[in-house]
């Protein structure tokens, strides 16, 4: 029982899937963080099932040989940004913020989430 806790553990973790298209129209799909863990099918959706039985294998595998299991790495960010700008899109930027009243932070954020 203790095994199928562990197993389901590991099953709810946000793996990062890679899928590639294959010159011969077949698809690739691997689980980045679990070396070897892979799948290849004839379609896209097929190749996608597919990986999730070999992830369920390869760490059923791993807890049974007690093989260390990586997890997903959980990417941080402090919503910090240092960029350099050439002077005169600094110069253009904080203009176009103060005509808008808005502060030049404000005013950046807004135009890249527009443009996304």
């Amino acid at each position: 029982m203790k095994q199928n806790k562990q197993l389901n553990y590991y099953l709810d973790l946000d793996y990062t899937i890679r899928l590639k298209k294959n010159g011969d129209g077949s698809y690739f799909v691997e689980v980045e963080e679990l070396p070897g863990c892979f799948s290849e099918a004839d379609s896209e959706q097929a190749a996608i099932s597919m990986i999730d039985d070999a992830k369920k294998t390869w760490i059923a595998a791993a807890l049974e040989r007690k093989i260390l299991i990586p997890e997903p790495a959980r990417d941080e960010y402090s919503g910090k940004l240092h960029l350099r700008l050439p002077k005169f899109l600094h110069r253009s930027l904080a203009h176009h913020a103060k005509q808008e009243g808005v502060s030049l932070n404000t005013y950046i954020t807004s135009n890249l989430s527009r443009g996304m």
